[in-house]
């Protein structure tokens, strides 16, 4: 009888992680282009009594006191939904990034997917908005698990190629919200309780299809990590990483002993304020200026997307294998700065695109280069808790600017939300002028 050698185990692949990335993705954006028709939902059903109508009652007074009833309940109401769902992210992200230094990236994955999952399927369920809004918190609090995803690029590449790796991840988490969008908004045409009335008696609504949709995907998802994601931390990494414990993100991030790692957080996120405040405003400037129709806005969207898409996995990957990490970043807010006047001050629909087409290229450049820089200035046992007190920002920055983004823009005008957005993208690029390149 011969003895032949065990196969080793193949390690994991980065083909690998962009699919887990970009089904979770496609199932977390699906709702964005079900706001307002929710809301409508919503308000028709429960806003007329109870804490729901208090609210709206409240929400209707700020806008009288701010100068615009028309537009600003809905901008607020939504800014607060969509806030609620941020803030648990913020909160939860360095939570599971920091669990999956501790017991490895592939337990954390399965149980925070599973744990996606069972919102969606509360979602599904969600015959009134107090269900609907436990079934965001629930999403909102497992969502944080996209920073476990990150921390295993960083497992699986050498310091050399883990900023061009990280373009990769943008370009996952930019395919996923371009298709995300699609998917909610062709699903949502499906009424399953003008279909099977019965199930309504068990909660089933006119969004129950996008619900149900996302779920399936989140199962789908799980299925492929049980199958196909094998474990990137090594039990010698894990012994060494810290107790993970859920408290104040930005304490932890403060406390951190490396100025670079607080430096680069703090760019990273405001220049994300910047952006989110630009994703906040441009389908209504583009409306009011363009009279753009929702046809048009889906074809604006679609095209930030693609070009996100292009400069993340094939512009980045190719740049930072001539130019540092410091460089890319640098101009990529230069450009996301020219970009957002652009679109702020466009005066006919060529410049518009050409905007977004600068900005695309801009966060292209941005992101991969701050996510890059943030792991290699981090520890090799700290991968997980530093990139997810790194998405925890990002989280914090979409809680806090939908709010003042609206308000500003329905009380102002579109130019001052622009030239904000440009000056805070510029005050980035004066912060990390003095960042260093990591050594390699």
């Amino acid at each position: 009888m011969s003895l032949t050698t065990p196969t080793p185990k193949r390690p994991l692949s980065l083909g690998v992680i962009f699919l887990t990335l970009y089904i979770d993705l496609i199932g977390f954006s699906i709702i964005f282009p079900l706001g307002p028709d929710l809301l409508r939902y919503y308000l028709e059903t429960d806003g007329q009594h109870g804490l729901l109508g208090a609210l709206l009652v409240f929400l209707e007074s700020i806008s009288a006191k701010l100068g615009n009833e028309t537009h600003l309940p809905e901008v607020l109401f939504g800014g607060i939904i969509s806030s609620l769902f941020s803030i648990l992210q913020f909160i939860f992200a360095p939570f599971w990034g920091g669990l999956s230094d501790k017991w490895g990236r592939r337990p954390i994955l399965l149980f925070t997917v599973a744990g996606t999952a069972a919102s969606y399927f509360l979602w599904v369920v969600s015959g009134s908005f107090w269900l609907f809004l436990i079934a965001r918190l629930v999403a909102g609090a497992f969502g944080g698990n996209l920073s476990v995803a990150t921390a295993a690029v960083a497992d699986v590449t050498s310091r050399q190629e883990r900023s061009r790796a990280m373009g990769l991840v943008g370009a996952a988490f930019g395919l996923g919200l371009v298709t995300g969008p699609l998917l909610g908004a062709f699903s949502a045409r499906i009424d399953l309780s003008l279909i099977f009335p019965a199930l309504s008696t068990w909660g089933v609504n006119p969004f129950s299809t996008p619900a149900l949709l996302a779920c399936g995907l989140s199962l789908v998802n799980l299925v492929w990590i049980a199958m196909r994601f094998s474990e990137t931390l090594p039990a010698s990494a894990r012994g060494e990483a810290r107790e993970p414990r859920l408290r104040n993100p930005i304490r932890a991030l403060l406390e951190q002993s490396r100025p670079e790692i607080r430096r680069i957080n703090l760019v990273a996120f405001i220049y994300s304020i910047a952006f989110v405040a630009m994703e906040t405003s441009l389908v209504f400037m583009s409306a009011e200026r363009f009279q753009y129709t929702a046809r048009e806005n889906g074809l604006l969207m679609g095209f930030l997307g693609i070009c996100s898409i292009l400069t993340q996995g094939v512009v980045v990957r190719r740049l930072l294998a001539h130019a540092p990490e410091t460089r890319v970043l640098r101009l990529g807010l230069i450009c996301s700065a020219v970009g957002l006047l652009t679109i702020g001050f466009a005066p006919i629909p060529f410049v518009l695109y050409v905007g977004v087409g600068l900005l695309a290229l801009g966060g292209g450049l941005v992101n991969p280069a701050s996510t890059g820089l943030i792991s290699l200035y981090a520890g090799e046992a700290e991968q997980g808790r530093v990139l997810g007190l790194f998405r925890s920002l990002g989280s914090l920055s979409r809680a806090i600017t939908p709010l003042c983004a609206g308000i500003l823009f329905w009380t102002r005008d579109a130019e001052t939300v622009f030239v904000a957005s440009a000056v805070l993208a510029a005050v980035a690029w004066w912060a990390g002028r003095s960042l260093p390149q990591p050594r390699i």
